[in-house]
C-alpha cells in the first residue's frame, strides 16, 4: 500500500498539473493515491481531467481522485501540499502593490515584504490556518509542505498555532544556482557542493566549493559574478508576452552583492520588498514585465492543452523538490536538501529560534533536520533580523483579529517610514479589502 498525497490548491493548472506529472514519475511513489482537492470546483475537474487522460496514457500505478470537501480530502493522508491563493489573485495583488504607492511607500513587488505582503499575510494566513485545523484534527501525523507566499509570515504563523505540526516550507527560488553556479565555476552541477539560507527570498550563497577538490570556489564567484551577471541582460523588444526570462533584475541583487560579498539567491522582484533603499536602484522593467508575463501565464497559458503536454512530458525537468523530498522520507534516504523553510533551531545563531529561516537540510524517516550555518555573516544577518518584528507582529494580528496589531506590524516594516500615511493605508485596505480583511476590529 502507498501514501496518500492530497494537494490543496490542485485547480492551479500551474501547481497541479505539475504535481501530479512529478508523482507519477515517481517510482518509489507507485501504489499510491493523489487526491487533488480545490474550492474551484471547475479548475478541480479539469485537472482531473487532464491528470486522468495522462495516467491512462503513461499507464503508471497511481489512483487519482479529487473532491471538494477539504476533510474528505483529508482522511488518511500521509502527506499534504498546501498551495492556494485568496481570490480574485492579481486584482487583490495589484491592490496590495498600487496602494501603498498612492501613500507615498517606495515598495517593489507586494508579494511577501513591504505594506503589501502584510496585507497578503492578512488575508491568506486565516484561510492557512484553518486548513491546519482539519490536518490536526484528522491526519495529524502527515508532512505538510506549503508552497504558499507569503512565506515567512505563513510559516510562523502555522509553527505558532500549531508547534507539533511537521509543516515545511519550500520555494524553488535556490534552483537558479543549478543553472548559475555551473557557468561561474566552470564546472559540471553534479560537481559542485553549497549550502545557502536566510530568510525565504532574501537568502544568500554561504559556502560553495568543488566536490572532487574540495577547494573553496568562492574566491572565483566573487571575482567573476559582478561582470556575469551585469551580461545578464533581456532585450526586451526581442520577448513575447509569454517569457518570463530570470535575466535582469540584477540591480538590488548586484548591489547586496557588492556590498556584502555573498552571492543573493533570488533577484530584485523578491529581495527589494525587504528594503527601505532597494526602491532607486531596483530593476522596474524587468519586474513589472515578469509580473505581466506572469500574469498572463496564469490566467491563459498555463491551461492551455500545449501546457498540459509541457506538464506531461516525460523529459521535463521540474525546478520543484516535493516529490525527492517525499521520496526521501519514505525510503529514508537521508539526502542533504538545499532549501526548506523550518523553525529555527540555532541553524542562523543570529535570527531567534522562533522565526522560520531558509536553511539546508537532511531528510529521511526522522524528517526533516535542519543544518547549522556556521559563520553566517553578522553583515547581511542585520537585515534579515529587521524582519523579525513584523512577522512576529503579523501572526499576533491574525490569531488576536486585531487591528490595532495590524497597525503596528505596518510600522514594524523597515519600508514604512511615515506614521500619519501607514495609519490612512491600513484605512483604506480595510475599506476595500473588507471582505478579507474584515475580521480585524
Amino acid at each position: 500500500m502507498g501514501e496518500k498525497i492530497v494537494l490543496i490548491g490542485a485547480g492551479s493548472a500551474n501547481f497541479g498539473l505539475e504535481a501530479v506529472s512529478d508523482i507519477f514519475k515517481s517510482l518509489p511513489l507507485e501504489g499510491s493515491e493523489i487526491m487533488l482537492h480545490d474550492t474551484d470546483q471547475e479548475a478541480l475537474k479539469e485537472t482531473l481531467a487532464v491528470g486522468k487522460k495522462y495516467k491512462t496514457e503513461w499507464g503508471v500505478n497511481f489512483s487519482l481522485n479529487a473532491t471538494s470537501n477539504r476533510r474528505d480530502a483529508l482522511k488518511d493522508a500521509t502527506f499534504v501540499v498546501i498551495s492556494i491563493e485568496v481570490s480574485p489573485r492579481f486584482g487583490l495583488w495589484d491592490e496590495d502593490w498600487k496602494y501603498p504607492q498612492q501613500f507615498g511607500f517606495k515598495q517593489i513587488y507586494a508579494e511577501n515584504g513591504g505594506p503589501g505582503g502584510l496585507f497578503h499575510s492578512l488575508r491568506i494566513i486565516p484561510p492557512i490556518l484553518e486548513i491546519c485545523e482539519d490536518i490536526n484534527q484528522i491526519c495529524p501525523g502527515a508532512y505538510v509542505f506549503n508552497f504558499s507566499n507569503p512565506m515567512q509570515r505563513i510559516c510562523h504563523a502555522v509553527t505558532v498555532k500549531y508547534p507539533e505540526m511537521k509543516f515545511i516550507g519550500l520555494c524553488h527560488a535556490i534552483a537558479e544556482m543549478e543553472r548559475d553556479l555551473p557557468e561561474l565555476m566552470d564546472t559540471e552541477f553534479k560537481n559542485i557542493e553549497y549550502r545557502a539560507g536566510g530568510l525565504n527570498h532574501i537568502s544568500i550563497l554561504t559556502e560553495v566549493r568543488y566536490k572532487d577538490s574540495q577547494r573553496d570556489a568562492y574566491p572565483l564567484i566573487r571575482d567573476k559574478a559582478t561582470e556575469y551577471y551585469k551580461n545578464y541582460v533581456i532585450d526586451f523588444e526581442k520577448m513575447n508576452e509569454q517569457s518570463t526570462s530570470p535575466g535582469a533584475e540584477r540591480g538590488i541583487f548586484l548591489k547586496l552583492f557588492e556590498t556584502y560579498n555573498y552571492l543573493p539567491i533570488t533577484t530584485d522582484s523578491h529581495l527589494g520588498e525587504y528594503l527601505p533603499w532597494a526602491h532607486s536602484i531596483a530593476d522596474h522593467h524587468a519586474i513589472l514585465h515578469f509580473y505581466k508575463s506572469y500574469k498572463k501565464n496564469c490566467m491563459t497559458v498555463y491551461r492551455s492543452e500545449e501546457m498540459h503536454s509541457f506538464y506531461f512530458d516525460k523529459k521535463r525537468q521540474s525546478k520543484e523538490r516535493l516529490v525527492e523530498l517525499m521520496e526521501a522520507i519514505v525510503e529514508d534516504k537521508n539526502i542533504e536538501e538545499a532549501a526548506v523553510n523550518i523553525l529555527n533551531n540555532n541553524f542562523i545563531k543570529q535570527i531567534p529560534n522562533d522565526i522560520v529561516v531558509e536553511v539546508p537540510a537532511i531528510v529521511g524517516k526522522k524528517g526533516i533536520n535542519g543544518i547549522k550555518l556556521d559563520n553566517y555573516p553578522d553583515n547581511f544577518a542585520s537585515i534579515l533580523v529587521n524582519q523579525v518584528g513584523t512577522i512576529r507582529l503579523t501572526t499576533e494580528a491574525v490569531l488576536e483579529k486585531s487591528k490595532s496589531i495590524a497597525f503596528q506590524a505596518l510600522l514594524a516594516d523597515p519600508v514604512v517610514d511615515d506614521f500619519n500615511s501607514a495609519k490612512s493605508l491600513l484605512d483604506t485596505m480595510l475599506y476595500f479589502q473588507s471582505e478579507h480583511l474584515g475580521y480585524l476590529k
